[in-house]
Parts: C-alpha cells; sequence; structure tokens
C-alpha cells in the first residue's frame, strides 16, 4: 500500500496531463460523427496506452464499468509499467460522449489520480450530489435540506437575494421537480445536457462561470470525479449513492460498500491528495477544444494538484500525424 509520502504527485501530474491529451486527440477526430460509441473506444484505446507507459502500479477504481461490460479501462484493471508507487485511478476517457457525437460544447477527457486505497470505489449506479464552490463555512448546504433552503442558505452566506443565485442541473425528466422548486425561489438555472464532472467543475469558478451550486442525480463515478476536482480547487460536494434495485445493490456489495444511505463528503470520496487531468475535446466553459491547424493539433489542459491547490492551464500544440 502506497502511503501518502510515496506518491509522487508532482512527478506525475505532467504524466496524467498527457494520459488525458492523448484520449482528447484520439476522439476529437470522431466530433460530429455521430458514433458514441466509436468516440468513446478511441480515447479509450488512447489513454489506456499512455497509463501504460507510467512508472506506477495503477489499478482503474473508477472506470468504463465491470470487466465482463467493458473490454479496457474496466473497473479493477491493472495500469501502468509496475514500477513506482501504488496508485488509484478514476476516469472518464470521454466525459460527453453524446456532446462529442454532436459536436456540442463542453466534452471533456478527464482522470484522476491518488495513493492506492484512497479513492471511494463508487458503483456504476447513480448518485445524488450537492456542490458547492470556494469560501464558505462547512456544511452551510447538505443533501438533508429540501433544494429551495439549499439556495437560501447558500444566498445569505453569500450576502445576495436567491435571485442571484444561479444553479447547474443536469437536463433529465427526473429532475422536472427540482427544477420547479429551484426555480420557485427567484434562482436562476443552467441546464446541461450531459458532463455533470463540468458542471460541478464550474460551481469552483463561480467567478468565471456564473453558477454557484450544483444539484441534481447523475452517474456515481463522475461524482467521484467531481470530487477530485474540487479537493484540488477548492469547494464542497455530498454525495449519495442511489439505488433502482437488486442488481445495482449487488454491484455496492461487489464494491465494498455496507452502508447504502450513507452521505458522502468530499474529503470522504476523495481521502488523500489526488491529481486531477482534463483536456477539452469540444469547445467549453473550462477548456477549449481539440483545433486542428495545418500541419498541428492543439489542445487546452486543466492540470490540478490538491497538496498545492495549484491549477494550471497548458496549450499542448503538436505536429500533426
Amino acid at each position: 500500500m502506497t502511503n501518502a509520502q510515496d506518491f509522487q504527485d508532482r512527478m506525475l501530474s505532467l504524466g496524467l496531463a498527457r494520459v488525458s491529451e492523448a484520449a482528447a486527440h484520439a476522439s476529437a477526430r470522431l466530433i460530429g460523427r455521430g458514433d458514441e460509441k466509436a468516440a468513446d473506444q478511441a480515447a479509450v484505446n488512447a489513454m489506456r496506452d499512455q497509463l501504460n507507459m507510467l512508472d506506477i502500479k495503477g489499478v482503474v477504481v473508477i472506470g468504463e464499468g465491470e470487466r465482463d461490460e467493458a473490454p479496457m479501462l474496466y473497473i479493477g484493471e491493472e495500469v501502468g509499467t509496475g514500477n513506482g508507487p501504488e496508485v488509484d485511478i478514476a476516469l472518464d476517457p470521454l466525459e460527453g460522449t453524446t456532446l462529442t457525437a454532436k459536436d456540442m460544447p463542453n466534452a471533456l477527457t478527464v482522470i484522476a489520480m491518488a495513493p492506492r486505497g484512497t479513492l471511494l470505489h463508487a458503483p456504476d449506479v447513480y448518485m445524488e450530489k450537492l456542490a458547492i464552490g470556494p469560501g464558505y463555512a462547512k456544511d452551510v448546504v447538505s443533501l438533508d435540506m429540501p433544494p429551495a433552503e439549499r439556495v437560501r442558505a447558500l444566498a445569505k452566506a453569500k450576502g445576495c437575494d436567491t435571485s442571484h443565485i444561479t444553479c447547474c442541473i443536469l437536463e433529465r425528466p427526473r429532475h422536472q421537480d427540482l427544477i420547479a422548486e429551484v426555480r420557485s425561489t427567484g434562482a436562476a438555472i443552467r441546464l446541461i445536457t450531459d458532463g455533470d464532472v463540468a458542471g460541478v467543475i464550474h460551481c469552483a469558478e463561480a467567478e468565471i462561470t456564473g453558477i454557484d451550486m450544483y444539484m441534481g442525480s447523475g452517474g456515481a463515478p463522475e461524482g467521484v470525479l467531481a470530487a477530485s476536482a474540487l479537493k484540488c480547487m477548492g469547494g464542497q460536494i455530498w454525495g449519495k449513492l442511489l439505488f433502482r434495485n437488486d442488481d445495482e445493490r449487488g454491484r455496492a456489495a461487489k464494491a465494498g460498500i455496507t452502508d447504502l444511505n450513507r452521505i458522502y463528503s468530499r474529503d470522504e470520496m476523495v481521502r488523500a491528495d489526488v491529481i486531477f487531468a482534463a483536456t477539452g475535446v469540444t469547445n467549453g466553459s473550462i477548456v477549449q477544444g481539440v483545433k486542428r491547424e495545418p500541419g498541428y493539433i492543439t489542445t487546452e489542459t486543466i492540470l490540478m494538484r490538491s497538496k498545492t491547490g495549484s491549477v494550471r492551464r497548458m496549450i499542448y500544440r503538436n505536429p500533426a500525424k
């Protein structure tokens, strides 16, 4: 087991950026082509190839699914050269497969890395999420509060009227009541079609994005990735796993989760220092998408380390092959 002292986050961070960049390059060829599976597979293959060049003993704890469902980067897959620190890896090779296929904004390639045994092994089920940016007292809002109360509590903490609060919510039929309740407070809502990792990250840069709070249910694996980003940028997130049937409860048991009603805080989902990288595939509010120019491909990556709180934006211009 790698302890936090052995986790060479500074040395590994640039390698992690290369992993997300490679996945973005590969999936960019399929932007607007209408084939979600091909775009995702291209990102998976490229991400795996790059991960296997890193001097780590890595285990994928948040991946493309169970071993029998995913040909590569499945949960439990070992990656890296086998030399170096033991690490947990959470990834979404293409966050926004639909966004890529339709050439819509905010498709990203996303990966996080932390010492072995410190990332929540979230099963592939839904998670109710609530997130806010940095600068607020602990637990100023909570998942136990009704949505309208969360808006009022955040407005009070921010020193503004509820009409000055903007919430980001995934546009889904299951969120109709949530949307109506939030709007009843006078708050604004930014609806997104996909990509809730980006939605949560928006809270950490409210002065740029205008988003104060994220709420609603989405994939639990994406919740752990979002918590990794917020641990680097500051901010609070809570998640509660949602189970629709016995099969999903069985997935939780397989992942070692026994308390099915537990609410996880950010630092319970990510229990040690983490590094996080995301590269734009299509243009978005966090990073620019892949640009093709004569002879070159250019990407933008956001690379973050929780140990230092550093957020680095990198433009990578690479000769086209």
